[in-house]
């Protein structure tokens, strides 16, 4: 049997120390969540992102510590019913605490990281730095592992002015590293850096001993995350720079659709094969004969 991947485990990824990069990709379904088993992915995220992505929002604000449980449920049944393909241990199921779900009081961020553990994740995590530092302690402290979220942190869109990459300036740079410290302090296992430069991305990566985890933060980071309707060619209304398509299953699946579409105006679609018949005997006491 696989073993499963755990928040210790994660934690030692450092690349430094020779161990490979970490490989993480978002899941909300059960069937995306067993692919990426079988594609061999240590960390599955249930993300925020299901707002934009799946339920049609125009950003992550949107959705609620329900509905990312309801997702988080999904794809830990996926894991528990997939198949054993791949050689590497069973992803970790990290779930984001969604906007306004850990901005007032530890005890109601406590109450919200135990409703996605009940879901089915294995980990949280959160955006924002030092100023989070009481609501990580207190999930920590609940023995529930916690990942951060430095750089463009989506939650705080309007506060940035807009989804615009961070840290660009000397002083940014190094608040970003003071973060980083800080949030490895107060026990998370890695962090998530979204849209910052490279350069300071290794400066954080180098600065800290918990794996960091980029996304739109260059190739220096001990792993990297997308989200899975992006690296599978899902989703085409918005590609970021960061970015790559390894498919293009929207052109293939609307394709399909269209042949569906064509086969059933045709009447090509269902042939007899495709459908169920009464025996020769039955048919024949109802009076249709030759219809089996």
């Amino acid at each position: 049997m696989r073993k499963q991947m755990t928040a210790p485990a994660i934690r030692a990824r450092k690349v430094r120390d020779g161990r490979e990069p970490l490989v993480m990709v978002t899941a909300y379904d059960a069937p995306g969540a067993r692919m990426a088993d079988a594609a061999g992915i240590d960390l599955v995220l249930v993300g925020d992102s299901v707002a934009m992505v799946v339920l049609g929002y125009d950003d992550t604000l949107q959705v609620t510590v329900d509905d990312l449980a309801h997702h988080t449920a999904a794809v830990a049944r996926g894991l528990a019913s997939s198949a054993p393909e791949a050689e590497s241990g069973k992803p970790l199921v990290v779930a984001d605490l969604p906007w306004m779900s850990y901005h007032t009081t530890p005890v109601e961020t406590v109450r919200n990281a135990a409703q996605l553990v009940r879901a089915g994740a294995q980990a949280v995590k959160l955006e924002g730095g030092r100023k989070r530092l009481p609501m990580i302690e207190a999930i920590v402290d609940a023995e529930i592992p916690v990942m951060g979220h430095l750089g463009l942190t989506p939650q705080s869109m309007h506060a940035m002015g807009g989804f615009k990459v961070q840290g660009r300036e000397h002083g940014a740079a190094l608040e970003l590293v003071a973060d980083a410290k800080a949030l490895e302090a107060a026990g998370c296992f890695a962090i998530v850096l979204e849209g910052v430069p490279d350069e300071v991305a290794r400066m954080i990566t180098g600065s800290v001993d918990v794996p960091t985890v980029g996304i739109g933060a260059g190739p220096g980071c001990d792993g990297q995350v997308l989200v899975f309707h992006d690296v599978l060619g899902i989703e085409d209304r918005m590609r970021p720079k960061f970015v790559r398509r390894y498919a293009d299953v929207r052109t293939v699946a609307v394709e399909a659709l269209q042949a569906y579409a064509a086969d059933v105006r045709t009447g090509a679609f269902p042939n007899a094969d495709e459908s169920y018949h009464l025996t020769a005997e039955v048919a024949e006491t109802l009076g249709l004969y030759g219809s089996a």
